[in-house]
């Protein structure tokens, strides 16, 4: 297996040459790779073997799915595809209600919808209305999740509209609906078999989707370009493995859950955890960030959609550090990545500024504040961690002003969730 470490040199591969001084455009993002045959056949003979199996179990869940699919449309006499209603998000499916709640009516007929709407392969998909109605017969598990923007050349162009994210951890999707089936099973007073087995289905999709070295992607079955990816963004993967480890340590809402697949779980977790310490950058011999996702098979950085580079990611890596300080016994190798996070989270804070509308005719920009709460870039450069934003002709710049209004106005270009990283760094590491 190539090593995961990151050079300097393989990621001057990645870019057009990228100026040490502020210019239009720095660089140009180049499309991820997919999980294909032709790449695994360049693995080292020990490696091919599990991702051979991981890729053919992708192929064969993928026809299987779209199969029963079909036979369902014939069964019911359906000629044409029902769309699903679309909602931002997980609408409808609250996870901090009392818990006497999760066992009333209402609960009730959310969670059927959220049966009915379990593609065969075990998941979910994102952006659905989980208060409507349930799935009838003919339509689709996913209401198509593409972007308004999209063109022929673009990197999010789904190879079929009509069957796209079918599966994914995108945007909570998967995760927060067993979540809140393990509520609804844990309020009960009787057991219910229903919710149990869609529950039990949906953990066997989280351990089937897992990469050999440990991470997931974002679609499963495999989607191709970059949802081949290992997935940190919009918390994907640290979604998945904080809720292993509530399962693993026998979270009053997973009692029910059998003591040989919490075991599992937690097999599944260590797995996911080193592949987080393989995926922490390395740039001038010191450890900083992480992506927001990883090329498969190398763990190198990837890009995403057209104005999202290969870089560290703030947003993504605050919930990975939250996350590591979650781990009951940590081990040196994952107390090292916190402190390194911390000290880069320090080190490329924003000051005294802040990102707002100045003018009703100009959209946002980032703005003298002083006073203001520190931000972060969502993107930094990975050689010198310096802000870096994108656009959707996939040019790259070291200034938020010099991309497109659409692209300042319509992306969270700052954040301030590594402050709150912070904070519990600072409670966290006097343990």
């Amino acid at each position: 297996m190539p090593k995961s470490r990151t050079t300097l040199l393989q990621f001057a591969l990645l870019w057009l040459a990228v100026s040490q001084v502020s210019a239009a455009i720095i660089g140009t993002n180049v499309p991820a790779k997919p999980l294909t045959q032709a790449r695994i056949d360049l693995l080292p003979p020990s490696d091919r073997s599990a991702w051979n199996d991981y890729r053919e179990r992708s192929i064969k869940q993928s026809r299987e799915d779209r199969s029963a699919f079909a036979d369902e449309m014939r069964s019911a006499g359906v000629t044409n595809m029902i769309s699903p209603p679309p909602a931002r998000g997980m609408r409808g499916i609250s996870l901090d209600k009392p818990a006497a709640w999760y066992s009333s009516d209402e609960a009730h007929r959310i969670a059927r919808i959220i049966l009915s709407f379990q593609t065969p392969a075990g998941g979910w998909s994102k952006n659905l209305d989980m208060t409507h109605h349930r799935r009838a017969e003919g339509e689709l598990f996913a209401q198509g999740n593409a972007s308004r923007f999209v063109t022929p050349t673009d990197l999010d162009l789904p190879a079929d509209p009509n069957w796209n994210y079918v599966g994914t951890f995108d945007n909570g999707a998967t995760i927060t609906q067993l979540r809140f089936l393990a509520k609804i099973i844990t309020a009960q007073n009787k057991e219910n078999d229903t919710y149990k087995k869609s529950f039990l289905r949906g953990l066997d999709y989280v351990f089937t989707s897992q990469f050999p070295n440990g991470g997931w992607p974002q679609v499963w079955p495999l989607q191709g370009g970059y949802h081949d990816c290992v997935t940190f963004n919009d918390s994907a993967m640290t979604g998945i493995l904080d809720l292993l480890l509530d399962i693993s340590e026998a979270q009053k809402e997973f009692s029910f859950v059998p003591e040989t697949l919490r075991q599992k779980s937690a097999m599944s977790l260590k797995q996911g955890i080193k592949c987080i310490l393989a995926t922490q950058v390395i740039a001038k011999n010191q450890r900083t960030a992480w992506s927001q996702q990883y090329d498969t098979l190398t763990l190198q950085p990837a890009s995403a959609r057209n104005y999202e580079m290969p870089s560290l990611s703030s947003g993504e890596s605050a919930g990975i550090m939250l996350f590591l300080m979650r781990i009951p016994q940590t081990d040196t190798n994952i107390t090292a990545a916190i402190h390194a996070a911390a000290i880069w989270f320090q080190s490329t804070a924003i000051r005294d500024k802040a990102y707002r509308r100045t003018d009703a005719n100009d959209g946002r920009h980032l703005v003298d504040a002083p006073g203001s709460d520190p931000l972060w870039a969502r993107y930094y450069a990975i050689n010198d961690s310096r802000p870096i934003f994108g656009d959707r002709d996939k040019s790259i710049h070291d200034t938020v002003e010099e991309i497109s209004r659409e692209r300042r106005d319509g992306y969270a270009w700052f954040t301030d969730s590594p402050q709150q990283a912070l904070n519990k760094y600072a409670k966290w590491k006097q343990r």
